[in-house]
C-alpha cells in the first residue's frame, strides 16, 4: 500500500465535481487500500475523499469509531457513489480537513441523515446516521462535489480559526 499525496487548497482539483464509479475492479480495490493508508497517515483523520488525492471519483472512507463522540456509529465505512436521501435538523460544529491543514471552522450541517451508497464491491448499502458521524459523512460528500468546509463557514471573519497544533511528529523545543 502507498500513502498518497494530499492536495491542499487552493489546488483547483479540489473544486471539481467527481464522477460515479462504474467499474469495481482490482485497480479500484488497490486505490481504496491506498486511500485508507493515506487517511491513517493523516493526523486525526476520520475521513478522506478520493478528490483529496487527485482522483475525481465518488469514493470516501469514514471511520469515527475511535473518536470520543458518544453517539453510536457504524464504524469503518468505504462508501462508493454515496448520496444523502434525507436530512433533518441543523447544528453548527467545528470541522478541520487534511486539505486545509492550518485552519478549522464552524459549519452548519444536518444532525440526522439517511444515506445510500455502494460498498467497495458494488453492493448496495443504506444507513441512518446522526451526530458526529452524520457530520463527517457530509464533510466528505462535499469533497465529491468540489466543496471544502471553508466554503460553508458562516463567516470567515468569526468562524474560521488558525489551528494551534497540527504537525504530525513535530517535537516541542524548549
Amino acid at each position: 500500500m502507498t500513502v498518497l499525496e494530499i492536495l491542499k487548497a487552493p489546488d483547483e482539483r479540489l473544486k471539481q465535481f467527481s464522477e460515479e464509479v462504474e467499474i469495481f475492479d482490482d485497480e479500484l480495490q488497490g486505490f481504496i487500500d491506498d486511500l485508507e493508508e493515506t487517511r491513517q497517515a493523516g493526523p486525526g483523520a476520520v475521513g478522506i475523499a478520493a478528490p483529496q488525492v487527485g482522483r475525481l471519483q465518488r469514493v470516501i472512507i469514514v471511520d469515527v469509531s475511535n473518536t470520543k463522540k458518544p453517539v453510536p456509529n457504524h464504524g469503518y465505512m468505504v462508501l462508493i457513489n454515496p448520496e444523502i436521501t434525507e436530512w433533518n435538523g441543523f447544528e453548527m460544529g467545528r470541522e478541520g480537513c487534511l486539505s486545509i491543514p492550518d485552519y478549522t471552522g464552524n459549519v452548519i450541517r444536518a444532525t440526522d441523515i439517511k444515506l445510500k451508497a455502494q460498498d467497495r464491491f458494488g453492493n448496495p448499502l443504506e444507513y441512518e446516521m446522526e451526530g458526529f458521524e452524520a457530520r463527517a459523512i457530509q464533510h466528505e460528500l462535499d469533497h465529491l462535489d468540489g466543496m471544502l468546509f471553508i466554503d460553508r463557514v458562516v463567516s470567515r471573519r468569526t468562524d474560521l480559526f488558525q489551528r494551534k497544533v497540527y504537525k504530525k511528529g513535530a517535537s516541542a523545543k524548549k
